[in-house]
Protein backbone atom coordinates (compact mmCIF):
# COMPACT_ATOMS: atom_id res chain seq x y z
CA UNK A 1 0.00 0.00 0.00
CA UNK A 2 2.78 2.62 1.15
CA UNK A 3 4.05 2.21 -2.87
CA UNK A 4 0.89 3.73 -4.25
CA UNK A 5 -0.53 5.98 -1.32
CA UNK A 6 0.36 8.03 0.90
CA UNK A 7 -0.31 7.73 5.11
CA UNK A 8 0.33 10.40 7.04
CA UNK A 9 -0.74 10.18 11.25
CA UNK A 10 -3.77 11.48 12.22
CA UNK A 11 -3.44 15.46 13.45
CA UNK A 12 -4.23 16.05 16.80
CA UNK A 13 -7.62 17.72 17.37
CA UNK A 14 -11.12 16.75 18.18
CA UNK A 15 -11.06 13.19 15.61
CA UNK A 16 -8.39 11.67 17.37
CA UNK A 17 -9.14 12.96 20.97
CA UNK A 18 -12.64 11.24 20.00
CA UNK A 19 -10.93 7.96 18.93
CA UNK A 20 -8.39 7.73 21.83
CA UNK A 21 -11.45 8.22 24.52
CA UNK A 22 -13.23 5.31 22.37
CA UNK A 23 -10.22 3.00 22.35
CA UNK A 24 -9.18 3.55 25.70
CA UNK A 25 -13.00 2.37 26.88
CA UNK A 26 -12.99 -0.28 24.41
CA UNK A 27 -9.61 -1.50 26.18
CA UNK A 28 -7.98 -1.10 22.91
CA UNK A 29 -4.34 0.44 22.93
CA UNK A 30 -4.12 2.29 20.09
CA UNK A 31 -0.99 4.45 18.85
CA UNK A 32 -1.37 4.54 14.83
CA UNK A 33 -3.94 6.17 13.37
CA UNK A 34 -3.78 7.23 9.79
CA UNK A 35 -5.20 8.80 6.67
CA UNK A 36 -4.49 7.42 3.59
CA UNK A 37 -4.77 9.92 0.54
CA UNK A 38 -7.65 7.78 -1.35
CA UNK A 39 -9.09 10.58 -2.90
CA UNK A 40 -5.68 10.71 -5.74
CA UNK A 41 -7.75 7.58 -7.59
CA UNK A 42 -11.12 7.37 -5.98
CA UNK A 43 -13.64 8.69 -4.55
CA UNK A 44 -14.74 5.83 -2.19
CA UNK A 45 -14.10 6.05 1.37
CA UNK A 46 -13.09 3.23 3.09
CA UNK A 47 -11.39 2.38 6.81
CA UNK A 48 -9.41 -0.88 7.58
CA UNK A 49 -7.32 -2.60 9.75
CA UNK A 50 -3.77 -3.52 9.15
CA UNK A 51 -0.60 -4.95 11.11
CA UNK A 52 -0.43 -7.36 14.10
CA UNK A 53 0.79 -6.26 17.90
CA UNK A 54 2.83 -3.17 17.92
CA UNK A 55 2.37 -2.73 14.05
CA UNK A 56 -1.06 -2.66 14.17
CA UNK A 57 -2.73 0.63 13.15
CA UNK A 58 -6.45 2.17 11.93
CA UNK A 59 -6.39 3.62 8.58
CA UNK A 60 -8.59 6.22 7.56
CA UNK A 61 -9.58 7.65 3.78
CA UNK A 62 -9.41 11.25 3.48
CA UNK A 63 -12.30 10.89 1.60
CA UNK A 64 -13.97 9.03 4.52
CA UNK A 65 -12.84 12.16 6.98
CA UNK A 66 -14.33 14.60 5.24
CA UNK A 67 -17.46 12.78 4.41
CA UNK A 68 -18.32 11.57 7.64
CA UNK A 69 -18.92 13.57 11.23
CA UNK A 70 -17.04 12.93 14.04
CA UNK A 71 -18.94 10.19 15.86
CA UNK A 72 -19.44 8.19 12.88
CA UNK A 73 -15.71 7.94 12.10
CA UNK A 74 -15.81 6.55 15.79
CA UNK A 75 -18.39 4.20 14.73
CA UNK A 76 -16.79 3.09 11.69
CA UNK A 77 -13.49 2.53 14.03
CA UNK A 78 -15.35 0.57 16.31
CA UNK A 79 -16.26 -1.60 13.87
CA UNK A 80 -12.14 -1.86 12.98
CA UNK A 81 -11.51 -2.45 16.22
CA UNK A 82 -14.18 -5.18 16.49
CA UNK A 83 -12.40 -7.19 14.04
CA UNK A 84 -9.97 -7.52 16.01
CA UNK A 85 -10.84 -7.81 19.08
CA UNK A 86 -13.16 -10.90 17.53
CA UNK A 87 -9.45 -12.18 16.11
CA UNK A 88 -10.78 -11.93 12.68
CA UNK A 89 -7.29 -10.79 11.24
CA UNK A 90 -5.92 -14.14 12.57
CA UNK A 91 -8.54 -16.23 11.77
CA UNK A 92 -8.44 -14.90 8.04
CA UNK A 93 -4.15 -15.33 7.47
CA UNK A 94 -5.30 -18.96 8.80
CA UNK A 95 -7.61 -19.45 6.28
CA UNK A 96 -5.99 -18.33 3.84
CA UNK A 97 -2.97 -20.39 4.68
CA UNK A 98 -5.12 -23.30 4.65
CA UNK A 99 -6.45 -22.31 0.99
CA UNK A 100 -3.16 -22.24 0.07
CA UNK A 101 -2.04 -25.77 1.18
CA UNK A 102 -4.69 -26.73 -0.29
CA UNK A 103 -3.76 -25.40 -3.46
CA UNK A 104 -0.49 -26.36 -3.65
CA UNK A 105 -1.03 -30.27 -2.29
CA UNK A 106 -3.89 -30.22 -5.44
CA UNK A 107 -0.88 -29.03 -7.34
CA UNK A 108 1.87 -31.53 -6.74
CA UNK A 109 -0.92 -34.43 -7.53
CA UNK A 110 -1.09 -32.66 -11.21
CA UNK A 111 1.89 -31.38 -12.53
CA UNK A 112 3.44 -34.75 -12.27
CA UNK A 113 0.83 -37.12 -13.61
CA UNK A 114 1.41 -37.73 -17.06
CA UNK A 115 -2.73 -39.08 -17.94
CA UNK A 116 -3.49 -35.21 -17.72
CA UNK A 117 -0.85 -34.53 -20.66
CA UNK A 118 -2.32 -37.54 -22.52
CA UNK A 119 -5.75 -35.85 -22.03
CA UNK A 120 -5.20 -33.02 -23.67
CA UNK A 121 -3.45 -34.89 -26.51
CA UNK A 122 -0.03 -35.12 -25.65
CA UNK A 123 2.55 -38.06 -27.17
CA UNK A 124 4.64 -36.76 -23.93
CA UNK A 125 4.36 -35.18 -20.54
CA UNK A 126 4.31 -31.60 -20.84
CA UNK A 127 4.65 -29.38 -17.43
CA UNK A 128 2.53 -26.61 -19.28
CA UNK A 129 -0.30 -28.84 -19.94
CA UNK A 130 -0.39 -29.78 -16.45
CA UNK A 131 -0.43 -26.41 -15.38
CA UNK A 132 -3.10 -26.25 -18.26
CA UNK A 133 -5.14 -29.08 -16.94
CA UNK A 134 -4.81 -27.78 -12.76
CA UNK A 135 -6.00 -24.42 -13.90
CA UNK A 136 -8.63 -26.46 -15.26
CA UNK A 137 -9.47 -28.70 -12.33
CA UNK A 138 -9.13 -26.63 -9.71
CA UNK A 139 -11.49 -24.44 -11.16
CA UNK A 140 -14.87 -25.71 -8.75
CA UNK A 141 -12.38 -25.98 -5.89
CA UNK A 142 -11.26 -22.41 -6.08
CA UNK A 143 -14.95 -21.66 -6.28
CA UNK A 144 -16.19 -23.88 -3.36
CA UNK A 145 -13.29 -22.43 -0.94
CA UNK A 146 -14.34 -18.80 -2.37
CA UNK A 147 -17.61 -19.50 -1.22
CA UNK A 148 -16.35 -20.31 2.00
CA UNK A 149 -14.79 -17.51 2.63
CA UNK A 150 -17.00 -15.28 1.69
CA UNK A 151 -19.42 -16.19 3.86
CA UNK A 152 -16.84 -16.51 7.17
CA UNK A 153 -16.13 -12.62 5.94
CA UNK A 154 -19.87 -11.89 5.88
CA UNK A 155 -20.25 -13.61 9.39
CA UNK A 156 -17.03 -11.65 10.50
CA UNK A 157 -18.86 -7.74 9.19
CA UNK A 158 -21.90 -8.61 11.56
CA UNK A 159 -20.01 -9.49 14.47
CA UNK A 160 -17.91 -5.93 13.67
CA UNK A 161 -21.04 -4.13 13.88
CA UNK A 162 -22.84 -6.06 16.68
CA UNK A 163 -19.23 -5.01 18.55
CA UNK A 164 -19.65 -1.12 17.63
CA UNK A 165 -22.92 -1.20 18.57
CA UNK A 166 -22.57 -2.41 21.73
CA UNK A 167 -19.42 -0.81 22.62
CA UNK A 168 -20.38 2.54 21.32
CA UNK A 169 -23.70 3.17 19.14
CA UNK A 170 -25.50 1.43 16.78
CA UNK A 171 -27.27 5.05 14.98
CA UNK A 172 -23.99 6.62 14.16
CA UNK A 173 -22.82 3.48 12.46
CA UNK A 174 -25.91 3.06 10.60
CA UNK A 175 -25.67 6.55 9.49
CA UNK A 176 -22.13 6.26 8.23
CA UNK A 177 -22.76 2.81 6.77
CA UNK A 178 -25.60 4.45 4.51
CA UNK A 179 -23.28 7.29 3.22
CA UNK A 180 -20.30 4.93 2.48
CA UNK A 181 -23.20 3.17 0.29
CA UNK A 182 -24.17 6.41 -1.56
CA UNK A 183 -20.44 7.22 -2.06
CA UNK A 184 -19.79 3.78 -3.07
CA UNK A 185 -22.87 3.41 -5.43
CA UNK A 186 -23.75 0.10 -3.66
CA UNK A 187 -26.69 -1.85 -4.97
CA UNK A 188 -29.48 -1.73 -1.82
CA UNK A 189 -31.21 -4.25 -3.03
CA UNK A 190 -29.02 -7.14 -4.94
CA UNK A 191 -30.38 -10.75 -4.96
CA UNK A 192 -29.47 -13.26 -1.95
CA UNK A 193 -28.42 -15.79 -4.84
CA UNK A 194 -25.67 -12.85 -6.18
CA UNK A 195 -24.83 -12.05 -2.39
CA UNK A 196 -24.41 -15.30 -1.77
CA UNK A 197 -21.80 -16.27 -4.76
CA UNK A 198 -19.83 -12.80 -4.73
CA UNK A 199 -20.69 -10.59 -1.94
CA UNK A 200 -17.63 -10.53 0.68
CA UNK A 201 -19.53 -8.07 3.14
CA UNK A 202 -23.45 -8.25 3.62
CA UNK A 203 -25.89 -5.53 2.05
CA UNK A 204 -26.26 -2.30 3.36
CA UNK A 205 -30.20 -3.49 4.37
CA UNK A 206 -29.06 -6.52 6.30
CA UNK A 207 -26.59 -4.82 8.30
CA UNK A 208 -29.25 -2.09 8.91
CA UNK A 209 -31.68 -4.46 10.09
CA UNK A 210 -29.67 -6.76 12.23
CA UNK A 211 -28.39 -3.77 14.24
CA UNK A 212 -31.96 -3.15 15.19
CA UNK A 213 -31.90 -6.83 16.56
CA UNK A 214 -29.21 -6.39 18.73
Amino acid sequence: MPLFNKQTPLEQGELRDAIEAFSAKAGFQLDNVFVIDGSRRSTKANAYFAGLGAKKRIVLYDTLVKDLEVEELVAVLAHEIGHYKKKHTIKGIIAALCQTGIMLSVLSLFIANPLLSAALGAGIHSFHLALISFALLYSPLSTLMGLGMNSFSRKNEYEADRFAAHHFNAAPLGSALKKLSVNNLSNLSPHPAYVFFHYSHPPLLQRLRAMTTI
